[in-house]
């Protein structure tokens, strides 16, 4: 397993981070999720192989939660 750092910008309170975090954490293949709504820092284990595969994942419930989010590699 890797870990991987992203921004995620535009969240509008620290309840939406969680709420994300938990749904994220549903994921097959996705592990110690952390999202942080002062920093805008999120993070997320998952095997390399993986990557872009939970990537399109994890955007597709970003984007159904919370549409005016943005994740950013970093």
């Amino acid at each position: 397993m890797k870990t991987y750092r992203y921004k995620m910008t535009g969240l509008d309170c620290a309840a939406c981070a969680s709420n994300l975090e938990h749904e994220i954490e549903k994921l097959d293949g996705v592990s110690d999720v952390s999202i942080s709504f002062m920093t805008e820092k999120f993070t997320f284990s998952c095997e390399e192989s993986q990557k872009e595969e939970v990537m399109k994942r994890i955007r597709k419930v970003v984007s159904k939660n919370e549409p005016d989010v943005e994740i950013e590699e970093v």
